[in-house]
């Protein structure tokens, strides 16, 4: 009887007990208190006297949303953002939400089984020494297990060449990279930025160098620094780079120190913004020690491998749209003309506050396998957000040396009307007996610079990231 007085009493509009409250919305009592504490959940009416809370049942379904978004590990911060917007703007937030979640989630994933490739090839070399007690045939066969790819954004990881692929057939992904290479490989390279034909000011970045390619993306009022600043904090003296290649080990434990050092470059260059935490950049970088390549990665910008005559994406965008065509609830048809297209769920940004636009996050880490023969396009997405793939296939795979491809590839970008800036870097990986005498036909058909006279296209030679239009080599 008395549970079917509250029921009547709930039914009628009047106001409830916290404990009745707390059984209508499943919250307990010392939660619902909390949660009055920190503002996110006020209760109708405070009882003058005694301090008691009374609570209307019209608030269940508001309280009920915030016990179903501690569930799936949602910040209080952020819910008290979420349950003051409409139906429509909080569903937006909860999707970008957990599309960070689950692409964190992947990098962690990628990370745990480069450990158990990495440690179980150690074991096979342990069980190879005289004295060994281990199992070599067992060791031996973990060994050969080792991934080509994530299995995170399978999609986007596919061939561009017009045969499909999923993430485990890309080539050269994040498994058992062993020693360093057999044969010394180097690398030749060229990067070209451009503001495009509609924006008055350039705020992407690009960098090629004999340890480093890298392009940026800025947005906000401090974009242009944001890119720029992350740019240079990954040049080889901020991370170490030299002449001995790195084990895998150092290479990982190198990228996880310079992404953290990006991070914090990019909130130190946009903190006199009036907006800093609307102010920030993407990042697509390479990292290469002489024998292997580490890519760092957040935002939109990408990476992709020409191996074996096909292209292959090796990044996955931290965007609204990726996220929302990895669930299936958007064609990329769709969303080319998505309202949310350019909505970021990982960036680099300066101090987290309200963040309408990007939130903060670490950039994922990988180790990369290198070929000779590779050829890498890392862009911005004002080349791949205008130009067709199969374009921007039949550009890489044509030019005979990057400084032709990085041409062709901003040229289709002003084709395609240049609606943003862009920036692009191309490198190719070859013998470094053919870097040293280059054009001497032994380079599979191309011919080039050295990486230690890498081009970086500049308007005026200023800042790291090369900024401004193709006015001439630098």
């Amino acid at each position: 009887m008395a549970r079917e007085g509250r029921a009547v009493g709930a039914a009628s509009g009047e106001l409830v007990t916290i404990g009745e409250f707390a059984r209508l919305s499943r919250l307990s009592a010392k939660a619902l208190r909390r949660y009055d504490e920190l503002g996110l959940l006020r209760p109708a009416l405070v009882d003058p006297v005694n301090g008691y809370r009374y609570y209307d049942p019209a608030q269940v379904e508001g309280a009920r949303l915030v016990a179903w978004l501690r569930r799936i590990g949602m910040p209080l911060s952020r819910i008290g953002r979420i349950v003051a917007l409409d139906a429509g703007a909080a569903a937006v937030e909860i999707r970008a939400y957990w599309a960070r979640v689950e692409a964190e989630t992947a990098a962690r994933r990628d990370l745990a089984m480069y450990l158990v490739d990495h440690l179980s090839a150690e074991g096979g070399a342990m069980s190879r020494i005289p004295g060994n007690t281990g199992n070599a045939g067992d060791t031996g066969k973990a060994r050969g297990t080792g991934r080509t790819g994530s299995s995170a954004g399978a999609e986007d990881t596919g061939s561009l060449g017009g045969r499909g692929s999923s993430g485990s057939g890309v080539p050269g992904g994040s498994g058992v990279l062993g020693g360093p290479v057999a044969v010394p490989l180097a690398i030749r390279c060229a990067a070209l930025t451009d503001t495009g034909a509609v924006r008055t000011t350039n705020q992407d970045a690009a960098f090629a160098g004999p340890r480093l390619l890298a392009v940026a993306d800025g947005f906000g009022e401090g974009g242009a620094e944001a890119s720029a600043a992350a740019i240079e904090a990954l040049k080889p003296t901020a991370w170490g780079g030299g002449d001995a290649a790195l084990s895998a080990a150092d290479l990982l434990n190198a990228l996880e120190d310079t992404a953290d050092s990006a991070s914090r470059a990019v909130r130190d260059a946009v903190a006199p913004c009036a907006d800093p935490d609307g102010s920030g950049t993407t990042l697509t970088a390479m990292l290469w020690t002489g024998s292997r390549l580490g890519l760092v990665h957040i935002g939109d910008s990408r990476a992709y491998l020409l191996r074996g005559g096909e292209l292959f994406r090796i990044t996955h965008d931290h965007s609204l749209v990726q996220s929302m065509i990895d669930d299936g609830s958007l064609s990329r048809e769709e969303a080319a003309s998505h309202p949310g297209r350019a909505l970021l769920l990982k960036a680099l940004v300066g101090e987290a506050r309200s963040a309408p636009v990007a939130v903060a996050s670490r950039p994922d880490v990988r180790l990369r396998e290198v070929l000779a023969g590779d050829r890498y396009l890392l862009c911005s997405d004002g080349l791949s957000a205008v130009v067709d793939e199969a374009e921007l296939r039949a550009a890489v795979i044509t030019a005979e040396v990057p400084e032709e491809a990085v041409r062709r590839l901003v040229g289709l970008a002003h084709a395609a009307g240049g609606p943003d800036n862009v920036a692009c870097v191309v490198a190719d990986v070859v013998v470094a007996a053919e870097e040293q005498q280059p054009g001497d036909g032994n380079g599979g058909g191309r011919s080039g610079p050295a990486l230690g006279r890498s081009r970086v296209f500049r308007e005026d030679g200023a800042g790291p990231g090369g900024r401004g239009g193709c006015r001439r080599f630098r």
